[in-house]
C-alpha cells in the first residue's frame, strides 16, 4: 500500500516535514477554508500542491470535498451544490489527483465525547461515551422525543450522568459534538444544531440513501469519464446519532450503494475504526469482499467496551482494540495483488494511519484531535512492519502468504 498522511494546510501544527519523516511519500489533503458549496479555486488548489511538492511529496488524496446538507436534504440551492461539486472534481483531476474521498452523514461528522481522554499508560485517546452522549441529548439539547431512540436503563444512567456534570463538562460536550469536519472552523451551537436536525424531520434512513443515490448518478459520469476514483467514507460510530439516519455503517451499506450506481469510479474508503466500532462487521472479510471497490484506506483501531451497537468504545493503539489489524492488511494486499494480474492502474491503494493517541511530544503540541505526530507515526511503523513481513520473501517461500504485495 502507498503510505500517505493527512495534513490539513499550513494552519496544521504537525509540519509536512515530520510527514516525511514519519515515512509518508504522499498527502492526504483538502482546502478546508473553502465554503461548502462553492467551486475550488484553481489557483488555490495549485497553491495546495506546490506547498506539498514543496517538501518532496506528492498531494494523493482528496479528503474531502464536503457534501453540503442542502444536498443530503435536496433542499435549497442543492442542485447548484452539485453542479459545483462536479466541477471542483474536474478541476482536480486537470491538477493531477485521482482519488476523492466524501462522506455522506448528516450533520455531524465523527462523533466523540471525549476528544483527549487519558488512557492507563498516560497517553491521550478519543472516547465516544454512550451514557454521556445520551445524557447530552436527553438533557442538554433536549431533542424532542429523544427518549424513545434509548433503552430505559441507559436513559436512567444518562439521567444520573447528567446529574454529575459541572459546567464545564456539559460545554464541552456541546464543543465535542456540535464539532464540524476536522480541519474546518465550523461547529454548531446547541441552537444551530437543533435547527440542523430539524431540516431531517421526515427524512428516514431509505429516503437519505434515494439522496445519496441521486448525487451519485450525476457525479460518478463525471468522475468516471476524468479517471477519478470516489470513495465514500463509513460512518462514525456507524450507527444513528440524534434521530438522523445512517445509511454506510456496513457491507450491506456499501452493497446497496455500489449495485445502485455501478461503476469503477464509485466506490469505498475502508476505515477500519468507523467500521470496527460495530461488533456485526467482519473487517478482514469487507476487506477482501468489498476489495475491488476499495479506493483509499484508513487503518486504526478502537477498543469497544461492550459487543453492542451502539456501544462505548475508544480509539486504541493501532495494532490493539477489536480489529484483527493484520488479517485485514493481508486481505488488502491479496487485493493488490489481484490488481497487479488485472494491469489496473490503481493497484496500490493510498492507506494512512487513521487518528493515533498523544504520547511524548504530542502531550503539548495541540495538533488537531486524533491526528497527533508522534502518534501516527507510531500507527505508520506498526503498519508498514505488519505489511513487510508479510510480503517478505522468507514468509512466501514458507507458503504462510499467499499474496505478493509491495512493502
Amino acid at each position: 500500500m502507498r503510505p500517505t498522511w493527512r495534513w490539513f494546510g499550513p494552519v496544521d501544527r504537525v509540519s509536512l516535514s515530520d510527514a516525511a519523516q514519519a515515512g509518508a511519500v504522499g498527502i492526504v489533503s483538502a482546502l478546508h477554508h473553502i465554503p461548502t458549496g462553492t467551486v475550488w479555486p484553481e489557483d488555490e488548489i495549485a497553491r495546495r500542491h506546490a506547498e506539498i511538492r514543496a517538501a518532496g511529496l506528492v498531494w494523493d488524496v482528496v479528503e474531502s470535498i464536503p457534501v453540503s446538507e442542502a444536498i443530503k436534504t435536496q433542499s435549497g440551492p442543492w442542485r447548484g451544490h452539485v453542479a459545483a461539486w462536479s466541477e471542483t472534481l474536474r478541476r482536480l483531476a486537470a491538477s493531477g489527483i485521482r482519488t476523492v474521498c466524501y462522506n455522506f452523514m448528516p450533520v455531524l461528522d465523527w462523533t466523540r465525547t471525549d476528544l483527549r481522554r487519558e488512557t492507563r499508560a498516560g497517553a491521550r485517546a478519543m472516547r465516544f461515551d454512550l451514557p454521556d452522549f445520551a445524557a447530552f441529548d436527553l438533557h442538554i439539547l433536549r431533542r424532542p422525543g429523544a427518549a424513545e431512540d434509548y433503552p430505559p436503563a441507559l436513559v436512567e444512567e444518562a439521567g444520573r450522568r447528567h446529574a454529575g456534570f459541572s459546567a464545564a463538562r456539559i460545554a464541552e460536550l456541546g464543543r465535542n459534538i456540535g464539532a464540524g469536519l476536522p480541519g474546518s472552523a465550523d461547529g454548531y451551537t446547541l441552537d444551530e444544531l437543533r435547527e440542523r436536525l430539524a431540516a431531517y424531520d421526515g427524512i428516514g434512513a431509505d429516503r437519505l440513501h434515494g439522496h445519496l443515490v441521486d448525487f451519485l448518478a450525476e457525479v460518478v459520469p463525471v468522475a468516471e469519464n476524468l479517471g477519478v476514483n470516489l470513495c465514500a467514507h463509513p460512518d462514525d460510530p456507524p450507527w444513528p446519532l440524534l434521530g438522523l439516519p445512517r445509511i454506510l455503517s456496513t457491507e450491506g451499506d456499501y452493497r446497496a450503494m455500489l449495485d445502485a450506481v455501478p461503476s469503477a469510479a464509485n466506490g469505498v474508503t475502508f476505515c477500519t475504526g468507523s467500521l470496527g466500532a460495530r461488533p456485526d462487521n467482519d473487517l478482514p472479510g469487507m476487506a477482501a469482499r468489498l476489495g475491488p471497490h476499495i479506493h483509499f484506506v484508513h487503518l486504526r483501531n478502537v477498543t469497544r467496551e461492550a459487543e453492542a451497537t451502539p456501544c462505548s468504545f475508544f480509539e486504541d493503539e493501532h495494532l490493539e482494540g477489536g480489529t484483527d489489524m493484520v488479517a485485514v492488511i493481508a486481505a488488502l494486499l491479496d487485493e493488490e495483488a489481484r490488481r497487479r494480474a488485472e494491469g489496473r492502474a490503481d493497484a496500490r491503494i493510498p492507506m494512512r494511519p487513521d487518528h493515533g493517541q498523544e504520547i511524548l511530544d504530542d502531550l503539548t503540541r495541540g495538533a488537531q484531535p486524533g491526528y497527533p505526530a508522534i502518534g501516527r507515526l507510531k500507527g505508520l511503523a506498526e503498519l508498514r512492519g505488519v505489511e513487510r513481513a508479510l510480503t517478505h520473501p522468507a514468509l512466501r517461500r514458507a507458503g504462510a502468504v499467499p499474496a505478493e504485495g509491495a512493502a
